[in-house]
């Protein structure tokens, strides 16, 4: 699912809203995480799963077209930790 598919589904389960306040929301909605995390943050959103960060420390790595080593600097990269209620409405899904 796309931000648009995303818009466009909330739209249509609150007709009271115009597709234009369903850009609005989720727009508030993902800077907010996406300021928390740059903060150093974590977000948690009950019953769907947690985002993170998970720091990846420096290292040699290799530019594939060359084969020359490259050093890759330390960095924190997000991650997203799927909840409980979410992996058994998934695996549900599968079954």
């Amino acid at each position: 699912m796309t931000r648009s598919d995303l818009i466009a589904k909330l739209a249509e389960l609150h007709p009271q809203l115009l597709a234009k306040d369903a850009d609005f929301a989720v727009k508030v909605i993902l800077d907010a995480l996406s300021a928390t995390l740059a903060r150093g943050g974590r977000v948690e959103i009950r019953g769907f799963g947690s985002f993170g960060l998970n720091y990846r420390p420096p290292r040699q790595g290799r530019n594939p077209k060359t084969g020359d080593k490259v050093k890759v600097p330390a960095k924190h990269v997000p991650h997203f930790k799927a909840g409980k209620e979410l992996r058994e409405r998934v695996s549900e899904k599968k079954s």
